[in-house]
């Protein structure tokens, strides 16, 4: 019996990029929305849902899924995008907007977790 693959880019319809634009740090998470509306979400979303009951950042759901990063932002983005998943700012970086050594730090601790 042979198995079928889908390429990672047929999920977000060939999409690379999005309107939200998704720092590898930020972190999601779901909210109530997701819940309601599991009957009308795409099956990654609904994965991606049960994924963020517990906080991860975007670059975790990409390794957690197996998925590329820029297929997962692109599927998080919409996810956004539709009110499905909380965003949360992390607040940390320098005046130039680029993360601070810490957080850095905190991702690749958490990376290395995976």
């Amino acid at each position: 019996m042979s198995t079928f693959r889908v390429r990672p880019y047929t999920r977000t319809g060939g999409r690379t990029r999005s309107n939200t634009t998704l720092a590898i740090e930020t972190i999601v998470t779901t909210n109530e929305r997701a819940a309601q509306d599991a009957l009308t979400s795409t099956a990654e979303h609904r994965i991606i849902s049960d994924l963020c009951r517990h906080p991860h950042s975007v670059a975790e759901v990409a390794a957690l899924l197996r998925l590329p990063l820029g297929v997962v932002r692109v599927l998080l983005a919409d996810m956004s995008d539709l009110s499905l998943i909380n965003v949360h700012a992390d607040g940390e970086g320098d005046e130039d907007g680029r993360p601070s050594i810490s957080l850095m730090e905190r991702v690749l601790a958490g990376l290395q977790r995976i």
